[in-house]
């Protein structure tokens, strides 16, 4: 029988880094969709016992839990490709957690290994510009997102087959950077090339998928076609419920969107109460000064006076 479970929770049970509870949840074993989604994210999380653990930790948001084993990972090793690895996950967590000029600083250090140690064309290096990208984007540094982002493209057009998920992952991020600079052809174009080659090569619940999605909403909120955006939130939003944790980061985003979409349609209702279920969230996993929470916070207080 193929039993599947979601992951609730990953506990430390000793003080000495060795040894890690992780709380299942057992789910439908007859959900086809779900078990094909399993299966994708077996393939993915791959590497040691150690590696598998760390990159479980970041897809399910437990950032905290990833920064404390990659710092202990770090400390125990002197290879330096697994240096490069390491510096990279943990610039992904600083990201995750607000911590840009963190996230940077790590992504670089890991930069540096990988330019001395890979061939100039490798792919990992266009994940590192991707990564540093991303860290921009969320920084509001458009310009220089972007041109992180080409550079990435450029390289995994060389090097990686035309449906692979990096080169969606990066027509997504180009199409976002397109989107908050107000180029919604440009970002519609972009974001729907990412789209289909996710929806070629994924699960159809797979979370990237939900990115995708979500990312089109946007677009087409900021071009007020609220129905085709309402539309797109919500197939991001059953995506998120049914495969991430009740406290994902990326479930209270879409919330969040969709709150502030329903307060461009003047339903102030509907906006308070997805704008509270993302505080919610936000609240309870991501750090107190994280730059999400005060965004909502905001919001909440506009939306209060509009009623």
């Amino acid at each position: 029988m193929h039993t599947v479970f979601r992951v609730t929770a990953v506990k430390q049970m000793d003080n000495k880094n060795e040894l890690y509870q992780v709380e299942l949840e057992l789910t439908s074993d007859d959900d086809q969709q779900l078990r094909l989604l399993t299966d994708r994210i077996r393939e993915e999380v791959d590497g040691t016992g150690w590696h598998r653990l760390g990159k479980l930790l970041l897809t399910i948001g437990q950032f905290n839990k990833a920064e404390e084993l990659y710092n202990v990972l770090f400390e125990q090793t002197s290879d330096e490709s697994e240096k490069a690895h390491y510096y990279v996950c943990l610039g992904y967590v600083k990201s995750n957690q607000g911590d840009y000029e963190k996230a940077i600083w790590y992504f670089e250090q890991g930069l540096k290994i990988e330019q001395k140690t890979l061939p100039s064309n490798h792919p990992d290096l266009a994940t590192s510009y991707n990564n540093i990208g991303n860290v921009y984007d969320n920084m509001e540094e458009y310009s220089k997102a972007l041109s992180f982002y080409e550079k990435a493209l450029e390289m995994w057009q060389k090097t990686l087959p035309s449906n692979h998920p990096n080169l969606a992952a990066s027509y997504n991020n180009i199409g976002s950077v397109y989107k908050n600079t107000g180029e919604y052809s440009k970002a519609l174009s972009s974001l729907e090339k990412a789209l289909e080659i996710r929806q070629k090569t994924l699960p159809s619940n797979h979370p990237s998928l939900a990115t995708s999605y979500n990312n089109i909403g946007l677009v087409y909120d900021n071009m007020g076609e609220y129905s085709k955006a309402l539309s797109s939130h919500g197939k991001a939003l059953e995506i998120r419920q049914k495969t991430l944790p009740s406290n994902h980061p990326d479930l209270a985003a879409s919330y969040n969107n969709i709150g502030a979409l329903y307060y461009s349609m003047k339903d102030y209702s509907k906006a308070l109460s997805y704008y509270e279920r993302a505080l919610d969230i936000m609240q309870r996993a991501l750090p107190p000064t994280h730059p999400h929470i005060k965004i909502v916070k905001e919001s909440i207080e506009i939306v209060k006076k509009k009623l």
